[in-house]
């Protein structure tokens, strides 16, 4: 069926089909209400049918919706219309597990553990809770794109009180990653997680599943009887502790594993201090009862009978010579009687009573005691440990867990945890540290992260530009602390090409292929081949960002040139004029005197080039000026008379070869 598209509960748009699991399709959409993408999983159509499944897929919804934790995928809302059942949740971006493993192979042992304690830490709180998963795989764990562990699909979850044992037809879930018991088909708990748990750590220290075969029979088989070559052999670089604690996890009877999350997380946080320390307990098989003697009955010494009773005594025996089968059939059934009757007294004698195992967490210390006392049971205080849910002085967890109807003997042991409170620590100063170096200090801290990629141009990459609480701040142990990362400037980053001594031509070319701009200036250097690049601005070998600038200085050795400037005196001045007429012919005729010499300057650039006096005024002078450029040529003109003239030309050597004042 594509739902693609459609609109349900008048709120969630589908938008797209994103997964595919054994009972669901996930679709992520669009919650129309709070304006925010969400992922709807919506049951298969083969099993809308069936009672059974249907009690499963709300069972999930009900059992996550719960808990709240980061490292668990938190459910928004669940509902159907009509056979249409779907679950709104929380939409992860990232990759599964799985996914991480097939893409990189075995993963780095810290990485490794950094993820096994988040989903540690998920289990702790929902088996806190009364929930067991039941298909803990890297399929059901999503890696956040900043590196973040969910749990999800708890799509087999039950409250535990509600537990049922699977037959081989019915189990659902994957059996590379099965509990001994859970492959049998028995009672699966906490501690069934806790050996999943072990599996999925084993496949990203190795990159490979413990066991594996043809068929799923024949996996559940190598999980209940054959023991898995230990990781540290397929993968030397596992530090000693590690290998010990997924040893200890994945150990076929379940009394010899990790009997709560909070036990398997402190070994997991000490590990990441002591690699190679040897703090991993590892218990040792004990039978389940010592052989017990059952004391034998004796009657009184002959020689302490009185007369009468040897008397009747030396009858009976006469009686026995004279009847000896009736004799001997009567002895047997007086024997066989016998045997029944102090076979039967003697283990009434021993047998131990069973009695119910009481729900203790969240008592006070002294209420659990006291119900472990009056039910006949022997009180055993493990050391007490941080809780951030449970008031100091309070039962965190218990061994063996409540479950209703669960009965055990009298006089077992109940080992139980009680509460510290709150932990506070102190946030550590992680600006200016690596990534791994910041998170390593977090953990150790007993604090949680969350990392925030942006770009900057002053903190290199992979370095912490700030954290979002201060530093030396007492806060509760588990917070979450935000950390930003750089990644740098965010631009494409290219090196400078050392181009000095190249053309002009050659030089832009080798920027420009390194994605870089390029200015040019010339300057001239009579001591260097024209043409050829004498600086550049940013040296070679520097890394930049794209598009940046580097201007180029290029040798231009200007070549000189010659023009020729005529000064045409005669016609700057004005020619002789011997005499003027009136327009009266009666009008006296009269001669008037001109000058008929001058004194010529001409400047270039300022400078005197020549000068020369009584010059002729019907004469041409003509003056070759060299140069480079444009020139600036001034020419003053005095005449006898004191006229006087300037006339100025700029003149372009590039283009003008010659020029007439006139």
């Amino acid at each position: 069926m594509n739902l693609e598209g459609r609109l349900i509960a008048n709120r969630y748009e589908i938008i797209e089909n994103v997964g595919n699991g054994g009972m669901a399709t996930v679709y992520r959409a669009k919650d129309h209400i709070l304006n925010r993408f969400v992922a709807v999983k919506i049951l298969k159509d083969e099993f809308t049918t069936d009672d059974e499944f249907i009690k499963r897929f709300r069972s999930e919804a009900q059992a996550v919706a719960s808990l709240n934790h980061p490292n668990i995928v938190g459910v928004y809302d669940v509902g159907n219309e009509g056979n249409l059942y779907y679950i709104v949740m929380e939409l992860i971006q990232g990759k599964t597990l799985k996914e991480v493993i097939s893409l990189e192979g075995k993963l780095s042992w810290k990485w490794s553990v950094n993820v096994a304690i988040q989903i540690a830490s998920a289990l702790e709180t929902a088996h806190k809770n009364n929930i067991v998963h039941r298909d803990i795989k890297p399929h059901n764990i999503i890696i956040t794109e900043e590196g973040i562990a969910k749990v999800t699909d708890f799509g087999i979850a039950k409250a535990v009180s509600n537990s049922t044992i699977t037959a081989f037809g019915t189990t659902i879930g994957s059996v590379h990653y099965f509990s001994p018991e859970h492959a049998r088909g028995g009672f699966t708990d906490a501690k069934s997680d806790l050996y999943s748990l072990g599996v999925v750590m084993y496949e990203m220290l190795t990159g490979k599943v413990p066991f594996d075969a043809d068929t799923p029979v024949s996996i559940a088989l190598m999980h209940m009887q054959e023991q898995a070559t230990q990781p540290i052999v397929l993968n030397p670089t596992i530090p000693s502790s590690v290998n010990k604690i997924v040893i200890k996890a994945m150990q076929k009877d379940a009394n010899l594993r990790y009997q709560s999350a909070s036990e398997m997380l402190k070994d997991l946080n000490m590990s990441l201090k002591n690699p190679d320390g040897n703090f991993v307990f590892m218990k040792d098989m004990e039978g389940d009862f010592p052989t017990q003697k059952i004391p034998t009955m004796y009657d009184d010494e002959i020689s302490k009978e009185n007369p009468e009773r040897k008397g009747q005594n030396k009858k009976k025996e006469s009686f026995i010579k004279k009847h000896k089968v009736l004799s001997f059939t009567i002895g047997a059934f007086l024997l066989f009687f016998l045997t029944i009757g102090i076979t039967y007294g003697g283990l009434k004698l021993t047998q131990v009573k069973e009695v119910d195992i009481p729900n203790l967490v969240g008592l006070t210390k002294e209420e659990a005691k006291k119900q472990v006392e009056d039910a006949k049971l022997v009180w055993i205080e493990l050391e007490p440990q941080f809780s951030p849910e449970v008031p100091e002085g309070s039962i965190i967890s218990q061994d063996p867990n409540y479950m209703e109807n669960f009965k055990v003997k009298e006089k077992s042991e109940v080992k139980v945890v009680v509460s510290k409170g709150q932990e506070l620590t102190i946030v550590p100063k992680v600006v200016g540290m690596k990534k791994d170096e910041a998170i390593t200090a977090l953990q150790e801290a007993n604090l949680l992260y969350e990392v925030v990629e942006e770009t900057s141009k002053t903190v290199e990459e992979g370095y912490v530009i700030s954290q979002e609480i201060e530093a030396n701040k007492q806060v509760n142990a588990g917070e979450t602390i935000k950390i930003h990362v750089s990644i740098g400037t965010g631009i494409e980053q290219v090196d400078v090409p050392n181009v000095l001594g190249k053309t002009e031509a050659d030089a832009k070319k080798l920027l420009t292929d390194a994605k870089l701009k390029v200015e040019v200036l010339y300057e001239e250097n009579k001591s260097n081949e024209t043409g050829k690049v004498l600086k550049q601005s940013i040296e070679s070998g520097k890394t930049v960002d794209v598009e940046t600038t580097v201007v180029i200085t290029v040798n231009k050795i200007i070549e000189e040139k010659t023009a020729t400037i005529t000064v045409d005196l005669k016609s700057i001045t004005g020619g002789y004029k011997d005499q003027a007429e009136s327009s009266n012919t009666n009008t006296t005729t009269t001669t008037q005197e001109v000058a008929k010499t001058a004194t010529v300057i001409i400047k270039v650039n300022g400078s005197v080039k020549r000068q020369e006096s009584n010059v002729d005024k019907n004469k041409t002078l003509k003056e070759d000026i060299r140069g480079t450029g444009s020139v600036q040529i001034e020419v003053e003109i005095t005449d006898s008379k004191g006229g006087k003239w300037i006339k100025t030309h700029t003149l372009d050597l590039s283009s003008e070869t010659s020029y007439t004042f006139q």
